[in-house]
């Protein structure tokens, strides 16, 4: 394995890295107008891209393990303390239908790709389950389905390696949509609209206007701390205990216990419904929006650092093809039909993030382009695909053989 100039349990320095392009990745978003209309999230992501293939820091490393563990558990509920289920109900009926529709799209992706691809991919078949689990629901999914395939090793990570590149490409063209002539011309975009008609000051950008300076206390960090980690702390021993309540002994017991013990779906239930029916308290707590989206810009940094572009050559060009071709497909099917049943481009957008991506970057996209009541319901609906994409997942691998 090739090393990097900072290796991967220099823990400090890699923080401050990441901490540090994060900070300047909304400084130049806020301060620039450029890099407002490329967004912090894409500065973050690329630059950590370029820090890893140019061997700066480490591809692998306990610190972004660290990210992914607490990190991103910690931003969910902090994003999320503002999502009374009752006044978005509405919204996120409108979001499902078009995420079912973009579910379809990626299962008529893999289809087209196992179609073009079987002959030159051993065992293609169960990449299809993998990917078609992780672009419905998310990176619990691709696990389960690994698992269920019995997929080789080498095979499991050469399809990582494809799909970290994918999906760092992949964000760069859904979040650059937004800011292209044709898909303004031809698509509604409501949300684009009225967070561009916020006045702005000389020197100021969308970004530094909506994130400007906020009435916030000691009390409101202590609150939205202290409550964001109880929530994950009783969600984590509510998943485990529920782990041991339900038996794996057969396939359909082992999925509903991966489901049901899921430690993401039951934060973003327990905070949805303490959001929802004691909303006075959640309310009131002020800067959760602002220390929950910094904590997603890190999840972005560390998203960019495993896409390796040697590996990819080395190990799994024709994988990525393959994933190409999945991912390329679910965003036609999803425009087309977005298209043909009206709906507006965000929303269109986000559906598709929350297929590929997840919840967690569907709302991290959300929050950096401003479309703030589309937050909740697509990290409800992107939630719900960790339901859906065990089951489409092992239906495409049972199918493509």
């Amino acid at each position: 394995m090739q090393t990097s100039f900072i290796s991967a349990d220099n823990t400090w320095v890699l923080w401050a890295i990441i901490t540090g392009w994060a900070a300047f990745s909304i400084f130049l978003e806020q301060k620039y107008q450029w890099a407002a209309k490329i967004s912090g999230a894409i500065i973050a992501l690329i630059g950590a891209m370029l820090l890893s293939n140019l061997r700066i820091i480490p591809t692998e490393s306990p610190v972004y393990d660290q990210i992914w563990g607490y990190i991103v558990p910690l931003a969910i509920p902090l994003l999320l303390f503002k999502t009374n289920i009752k006044k978005i109900w509405r919204e996120s009926g409108r979001l499902l239908l078009i995420f079912l529709i973009s579910s379809f799209g990626t299962m008529l992706g893999a289809t087209i790709g196992y179609l073009s691809l079987h002959n030159y991919i051993p065992d293609l078949n169960k990449v299809a389950a993998m990917m078609s689990g992780s672009y419905i629901g998310g990176g619990v999914n691709f696990a389960a389905m690994a698992s269920s395939f019995e997929v080789p090793g080498e095979l499991v990570s050469a399809a990582v390696v494809a799909d970290n590149l994918l999906m760092a490409l992949y964000f760069f063209v859904l979040i650059a949509i937004p800011t292209m002539a044709f898909f303004r011309k031809h698509f509604n975009h409501p949300h684009i609209d009225q967070f561009e008609q916020i006045k702005l000051k000389d020197n100021e950008t969308i970004a530094s206007s909506y994130w400007g300076r906020k009435e916030i206390s000691l009390k409101d960090i202590a609150f939205a701390i202290a409550t964001a980690v109880a929530i994950v702390a009783i969600s984590t021993e509510l998943s485990k205990y529920i782990g041991t309540l339900i038996p794996t002994t057969n396939g359909t017991l082992a999925t509903l216990n991966m489901l049901l013990s899921n430690k993401y779906l039951i934060i973003t239930t327990l905070t949805m419904i303490g959001a929802t029916f004691c909303s006075s308290y959640f309310e009131n707590i002020k800067g959760s929006q602002e220390i929950g989206t910094f904590m997603i810009y890190l999840f972005f940094v560390v998203i960019g650092v495993p896409a390796s572009i040697s590996l990819i050559l080395q190990k799994s060009p024709l994988l990525l093809v393959y994933t190409t071709i999945m991912v390329l497909t679910n965003m036609v099917v999803t425009l087309g039909f977005g298209k043909l049943f009206k709906f507006d481009l965000e929303e269109i957008i986000l559906a598709s993030n929350a297929n590929i991506g997840g919840p967690t970057t569907a709302a991290a996209m959300a929050i950096s382009k401003g479309w703030t009541s589309l937050i909740a319901p697509v990290m409800l609906v992107g939630t719900l695909g960790y339901i859906l994409g065990n089951y489409f997942g092992i239906l495409m691998g049972n199918l493509l053989m």
